[in-house]
């Protein structure tokens, strides 16, 4: 079953995927938006926690873990793309299934056996084969750092979500922890980017006062002009982070189902099966923005499916 769980908890982050994807074409503040996401799933949680009577023991806390490491990772992610090339953020964070395994073998002792570790090896080659790109180079890495720093971080949130489940906490007052602490970290780094913004706006108009009386116009008056009809033009608050709030019930969905696959399954190739949920958003690509596909990503695509459905053909 635990296989099962891995491809419905691909499906419900493919489906998060997609609206990412729709949202980064939108005037939107990302950290806001995550802000909504984070807050949907705690209220969510919390809710479901409180209708089936599940227990908030000292071994729930490992939420507050996978919180901080989730919220880590994804402010990596953004900060890869804006320093980097996507496309290499793109390949390192498909190689998350690798931390996990071994960090699991380290904690656990788990291991794979020879066949399994064939289908661990196809399904993530076809993840990096979807993700590579021609203008990917050994001579310009920039961005690299915070690539790697996303990897290792969403790793040690899997592993983190696993331990809690060996610990027999209940999911869900674990997902209530993990939300609430992501919650806190996204609001306080919205809240602290508003203040900044603040603060550079309010010094240029203080430049552009002193300046324009000699009739010159300081380069920091554009920049803040600017930054304030950027400002205007993004989604209001409240949309924002309502928006978010939808975007968290596919997140949540998706959390949800894989610590059941954690549950019952080796870590790493859990982690590995969750990682195909790329393939629903090329097919969203395909279907609905009509892009086609490169043979790469057609490779790509066979082995990541061939590496599933060897799983299923070994369980």
């Amino acid at each position: 079953m635990w296989l099962a769980y891995s491809v419905l908890a691909a499906v419900c982050f493919g489906f998060r995927g997609i609206l990412y994807q729709w949202t980064s074409q939108k005037p939107i503040e990302r950290n806001l938006m995550l802000l909504g996401v984070y807050l949907s799933g705690a209220v969510v949680s919390v809710s479901a926690a409180a209708l089936l009577g599940q227990s908030y023991t000292p071994a729930v806390w490992t939420g507050a873990f996978m919180g901080f490491f989730s919220f880590i990772s994804n402010a990596a992610i953004y900060k890869g793309f804006a320093v980097g090339k996507a496309s290499l953020v793109a390949v390192f964070t498909a190689l998350t299934p690798i931390v996990v395994a071994s960090l699991s073998y380290i904690r656990w002792g788990e291991s794979l056996s020879p066949m399994q570790a064939v289908a661990f090896a196809v399904i993530l080659a076809g993840i990096v084969i979807i993700r590579y790109s021609s203008d990917l180079s050994w001579k310009n890495l920039q961005g690299v750092q915070w690539a790697l720093l996303a990897m290792v971080t969403f790793g040690i949130t899997d592993v983190a979500s696993k331990q809690a489940m060996l610990w027999q906490a209940d999911k869900l007052p674990t997902l209530v922890i993990m939300y609430g602490t992501g919650a806190v970290l996204f609001f306080l780094l919205w809240y602290g980017g508003r203040l900044m913004e603040r603060r550079m706006v309010s010094r240029a108009k203080q430049e552009v006062a002193v300046t324009s009386l000699g009739g010159e116009i300081h380069p920091e008056a554009g920049a803040a002009a600017f930054r304030e009809k950027q400002k205007a033009a993004n989604w209001p608050v409240a949309k924002t982070i309502g928006w978010g709030g939808i975007v968290g019930l596919s997140n949540i969905s998706g959390m949800v189902f894989i610590m059941q696959a954690f549950s019952l399954g080796i870590t790493g190739l859990v982690s590995a099966v969750v990682t195909t949920n790329v393939l629903l958003i090329l097919l969203y690509a395909r279907i609905v923005l009509k892009e086609r596909w490169s043979l790469h990503q057609i490779i790509g695509i066979c082995c990541a499916l061939a590496g599933v459905l060897g799983l299923r053909l070994l369980e």
